[in-house]
Protein backbone atom coordinates (compact mmCIF):
# COMPACT_ATOMS: atom_id res chain seq x y z
CA UNK A 1 0.00 0.00 0.00
CA UNK A 2 1.58 3.18 -1.00
CA UNK A 3 0.63 5.85 1.70
CA UNK A 4 1.40 9.66 1.39
CA UNK A 5 2.04 12.15 4.12
CA UNK A 6 2.04 15.93 2.21
CA UNK A 7 1.35 18.97 3.74
CA UNK A 8 1.06 22.44 1.46
CA UNK A 9 1.82 26.49 1.88
CA UNK A 10 -0.46 29.14 0.66
CA UNK A 11 -0.08 32.57 0.43
CA UNK A 12 -2.76 35.24 1.37
CA UNK A 13 -5.23 36.95 -0.56
CA UNK A 14 -4.22 40.34 -1.50
CA UNK A 15 -6.95 43.21 -1.63
CA UNK A 16 -7.79 47.16 -0.61
CA UNK A 17 -9.36 47.11 2.67
CA UNK A 18 -10.87 50.05 4.68
CA UNK A 19 -9.80 49.15 7.87
CA UNK A 20 -8.34 45.89 10.31
CA UNK A 21 -11.72 44.89 12.20
CA UNK A 22 -14.92 43.47 10.90
CA UNK A 23 -14.23 43.81 7.39
CA UNK A 24 -16.42 42.71 4.69
CA UNK A 25 -14.18 42.55 1.47
CA UNK A 26 -16.08 42.79 -1.87
CA UNK A 27 -14.19 41.00 -5.17
CA UNK A 28 -13.31 43.72 -6.71
CA UNK A 29 -11.24 44.88 -4.14
CA UNK A 30 -9.51 41.72 -4.44
CA UNK A 31 -5.75 42.46 -5.97
CA UNK A 32 -4.29 38.83 -6.09
CA UNK A 33 -6.04 35.58 -5.20
CA UNK A 34 -4.42 33.16 -2.67
CA UNK A 35 -2.57 30.30 -4.35
CA UNK A 36 -0.56 26.75 -3.04
CA UNK A 37 3.53 28.10 -3.16
CA UNK A 38 4.78 25.09 -1.84
CA UNK A 39 4.45 21.74 -0.48
CA UNK A 40 6.09 19.28 1.14
CA UNK A 41 5.61 15.10 0.98
CA UNK A 42 6.92 11.69 1.76
CA UNK A 43 5.92 7.90 0.92
CA UNK A 44 5.52 6.41 4.72
CA UNK A 45 8.44 5.13 6.06
CA UNK A 46 11.00 6.46 3.41
CA UNK A 47 13.06 8.78 4.53
CA UNK A 48 13.26 11.51 1.86
CA UNK A 49 11.13 14.44 1.91
CA UNK A 50 10.03 16.17 -1.46
CA UNK A 51 9.56 19.61 -1.34
CA UNK A 52 8.35 22.01 -4.40
CA UNK A 53 7.58 25.50 -4.60
CA UNK A 54 6.98 28.81 -7.26
CA UNK A 55 10.67 29.70 -6.36
CA UNK A 56 12.79 26.44 -6.82
CA UNK A 57 10.19 24.89 -9.61
CA UNK A 58 7.98 27.45 -10.85
CA UNK A 59 4.18 26.88 -10.24
CA UNK A 60 3.33 25.28 -13.25
CA UNK A 61 6.13 22.14 -12.25
CA UNK A 62 5.31 22.27 -8.87
CA UNK A 63 1.40 22.01 -9.29
CA UNK A 64 2.21 18.96 -11.75
CA UNK A 65 4.55 17.12 -9.16
CA UNK A 66 2.03 17.00 -6.85
CA UNK A 67 -0.46 15.64 -8.94
CA UNK A 68 1.91 13.31 -9.63
CA UNK A 69 2.28 11.91 -6.10
CA UNK A 70 -1.31 11.79 -5.64
CA UNK A 71 -2.16 10.14 -8.70
CA UNK A 72 0.28 7.18 -7.60
CA UNK A 73 -1.02 7.18 -3.73
CA UNK A 74 -3.45 4.56 -2.58
CA UNK A 75 -4.32 6.75 0.86
CA UNK A 76 -2.98 10.23 1.42
CA UNK A 77 -1.87 11.36 5.59
CA UNK A 78 -2.49 15.04 6.17
CA UNK A 79 -3.56 17.14 9.38
CA UNK A 80 -6.58 19.16 8.65
CA UNK A 81 -5.89 18.21 5.26
CA UNK A 82 -10.00 16.94 3.81
CA UNK A 83 -10.73 20.45 4.98
CA UNK A 84 -7.61 22.42 3.63
CA UNK A 85 -4.46 21.06 1.96
CA UNK A 86 -6.54 19.06 -0.72
CA UNK A 87 -9.15 21.55 -1.66
CA UNK A 88 -6.40 23.53 -2.60
CA UNK A 89 -4.60 20.93 -4.58
CA UNK A 90 -7.47 19.90 -6.50
CA UNK A 91 -8.25 23.90 -7.33
CA UNK A 92 -4.55 24.37 -8.78
CA UNK A 93 -5.05 21.14 -10.65
CA UNK A 94 -8.41 22.38 -12.25
CA UNK A 95 -6.85 26.05 -12.63
CA UNK A 96 -3.97 24.17 -14.23
CA UNK A 97 -6.44 21.86 -16.64
CA UNK A 98 -5.22 18.57 -14.82
CA UNK A 99 -7.96 16.01 -14.90
CA UNK A 100 -8.34 14.42 -10.89
CA UNK A 101 -5.64 12.22 -9.95
CA UNK A 102 -6.66 8.66 -9.43
CA UNK A 103 -8.53 8.32 -6.08
CA UNK A 104 -7.28 7.82 -3.00
CA UNK A 105 -8.14 7.48 0.59
CA UNK A 106 -8.17 10.43 3.00
CA UNK A 107 -6.59 9.80 6.40
CA UNK A 108 -6.79 13.39 8.31
CA UNK A 109 -5.42 12.95 11.42
CA UNK A 110 -7.06 16.35 13.08
CA UNK A 111 -10.39 14.18 12.48
CA UNK A 112 -8.98 11.20 14.81
CA UNK A 113 -7.89 13.96 17.58
CA UNK A 114 -11.27 15.32 17.70
CA UNK A 115 -13.25 12.57 17.43
CA UNK A 116 -10.69 10.22 20.19
CA UNK A 117 -9.47 12.98 22.17
CA UNK A 118 -10.00 16.24 24.43
CA UNK A 119 -6.71 17.92 24.29
CA UNK A 120 -6.50 21.64 25.24
CA UNK A 121 -6.06 22.25 21.82
CA UNK A 122 -6.61 20.64 18.27
CA UNK A 123 -3.55 22.01 16.58
CA UNK A 124 -0.49 19.95 15.34
CA UNK A 125 1.75 21.76 17.58
CA UNK A 126 0.49 20.89 20.79
CA UNK A 127 -0.72 17.41 20.23
CA UNK A 128 2.83 16.84 18.95
CA UNK A 129 4.44 18.86 22.12
CA UNK A 130 1.70 16.70 24.47
CA UNK A 131 3.22 13.62 23.19
CA UNK A 132 6.59 14.10 23.02
CA UNK A 133 7.17 13.79 19.51
CA UNK A 134 8.15 16.81 18.47
CA UNK A 135 7.55 20.35 17.28
CA UNK A 136 6.93 22.54 14.45
CA UNK A 137 10.01 24.63 13.41
CA UNK A 138 10.00 28.26 15.07
CA UNK A 139 9.87 31.25 12.49
CA UNK A 140 9.06 34.49 11.96
CA UNK A 141 5.40 34.30 11.67
CA UNK A 142 3.84 36.31 8.77
CA UNK A 143 6.58 37.86 8.23
CA UNK A 144 7.69 34.74 6.87
CA UNK A 145 4.95 34.42 3.97
CA UNK A 146 5.91 37.73 3.22
CA UNK A 147 9.47 37.53 2.50
CA UNK A 148 8.83 34.65 0.49
CA UNK A 149 6.24 36.79 -1.84
CA UNK A 150 9.20 39.28 -2.33
CA UNK A 151 11.25 36.04 -3.45
CA UNK A 152 13.90 36.20 -0.04
CA UNK A 153 16.18 33.53 -0.83
CA UNK A 154 16.94 33.17 2.79
CA UNK A 155 13.34 33.34 4.19
CA UNK A 156 12.48 30.46 1.13
CA UNK A 157 15.22 28.47 2.97
CA UNK A 158 13.32 28.28 6.15
CA UNK A 159 9.83 28.16 4.42
CA UNK A 160 11.39 24.83 2.83
CA UNK A 161 12.92 23.36 6.52
CA UNK A 162 9.72 24.53 7.98
CA UNK A 163 7.53 22.75 4.98
CA UNK A 164 9.38 19.63 5.46
CA UNK A 165 9.20 19.32 9.24
CA UNK A 166 5.42 19.58 9.34
CA UNK A 167 5.68 16.60 7.19
CA UNK A 168 8.04 14.89 9.27
CA UNK A 169 5.89 15.82 12.38
CA UNK A 170 2.51 14.16 10.88
CA UNK A 171 4.15 11.30 9.82
CA UNK A 172 5.64 10.77 13.42
CA UNK A 173 2.04 11.31 14.62
CA UNK A 174 0.33 8.97 12.38
CA UNK A 175 2.12 5.75 13.42
CA UNK A 176 1.20 6.94 17.18
CA UNK A 177 -1.98 7.50 16.59
CA UNK A 178 -2.24 4.66 13.78
CA UNK A 179 -4.48 2.04 16.47
CA UNK A 180 -7.32 4.76 17.43
CA UNK A 181 -7.54 5.91 13.26
CA UNK A 182 -11.34 4.59 13.03
CA UNK A 183 -11.39 5.00 9.32
CA UNK A 184 -7.57 3.67 8.73
CA UNK A 185 -7.40 1.52 4.91
CA UNK A 186 -7.21 -2.02 4.68
CA UNK A 187 -3.73 -2.51 4.60
CA UNK A 188 -3.61 -6.25 4.48
CA UNK A 189 -6.34 -5.67 1.42
CA UNK A 190 -4.00 -3.61 -0.46
CA UNK A 191 -1.25 -5.48 0.13
CA UNK A 192 -2.74 -8.90 -0.42
CA UNK A 193 -1.58 -10.17 2.79
CA UNK A 194 -5.03 -11.15 4.53
CA UNK A 195 -2.84 -12.51 7.69
CA UNK A 196 -1.21 -9.16 8.76
CA UNK A 197 -2.62 -6.34 10.39
CA UNK A 198 -5.21 -4.26 7.98
CA UNK A 199 -3.39 -0.98 9.68
CA UNK A 200 0.19 -1.04 9.61
CA UNK A 201 0.20 -4.86 7.51
CA UNK A 202 2.26 -5.98 10.61
CA UNK A 203 1.98 -9.74 11.12
CA UNK A 204 1.84 -10.60 14.87
CA UNK A 205 -1.57 -10.97 15.67
CA UNK A 206 -2.63 -12.18 19.03
CA UNK A 207 -6.18 -13.97 19.33
CA UNK A 208 -7.87 -12.14 22.15
CA UNK A 209 -11.50 -13.19 22.54
CA UNK A 210 -14.39 -12.58 20.35
CA UNK A 211 -16.39 -9.83 18.59
CA UNK A 212 -20.38 -11.51 18.72
CA UNK A 213 -23.50 -9.93 16.45
CA UNK A 214 -26.73 -11.07 16.73
CA UNK A 215 -25.90 -14.28 14.72
CA UNK A 216 -22.03 -14.49 13.97
CA UNK A 217 -19.19 -14.75 16.37
CA UNK A 218 -16.01 -13.51 15.31
CA UNK A 219 -12.05 -14.10 16.19
CA UNK A 220 -10.72 -11.17 17.34
CA UNK A 221 -7.07 -9.87 17.48
CA UNK A 222 -4.69 -7.09 18.51
CA UNK A 223 -1.74 -6.43 16.79
CA UNK A 224 1.63 -6.72 18.79
CA UNK A 225 3.38 -4.00 16.16
CA UNK A 226 0.97 -1.25 16.69
CA UNK A 227 -1.88 -1.90 19.22
CA UNK A 228 -4.65 -2.00 17.01
CA UNK A 229 -7.38 -4.33 16.96
CA UNK A 230 -9.49 -6.53 14.08
CA UNK A 231 -11.14 -9.34 13.61
CA UNK A 232 -11.38 -12.19 11.25
CA UNK A 233 -13.44 -12.11 8.35
CA UNK A 234 -15.05 -15.56 8.64
CA UNK A 235 -17.35 -16.40 11.27
CA UNK A 236 -18.86 -19.20 12.99
CA UNK A 237 -22.68 -19.45 14.15
CA UNK A 238 -23.59 -18.48 17.68
CA UNK A 239 -24.54 -22.06 19.50
CA UNK A 240 -26.11 -20.43 22.66
CA UNK A 241 -29.59 -21.06 22.97
CA UNK A 242 -32.21 -18.45 21.83
CA UNK A 243 -30.02 -17.46 19.47
CA UNK A 244 -31.74 -18.30 15.80
CA UNK A 245 -28.96 -18.52 12.91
Amino acid sequence: MKILVIDIETRPNLAHVWGLWDQRVGLNQIVEVGTVICFAAKWHKSSKVEFASDYHDGHDAMVKRAWTLLDDADAVVHYNGKAFDMKHLQREFLLAGLPPPSPWVDIDLLLTVRQQFKFASNKLDHIASELGIGTKMAHEGFDLWRKCMADDKAAWGRMKRYNVQDVRLTETLYDRLMPWIKSHPNRALYDSRPDTCPKCGGSSLHARGTHKTKTRAYRRFQCQDCGSWCTETQAELHTDPGVKP
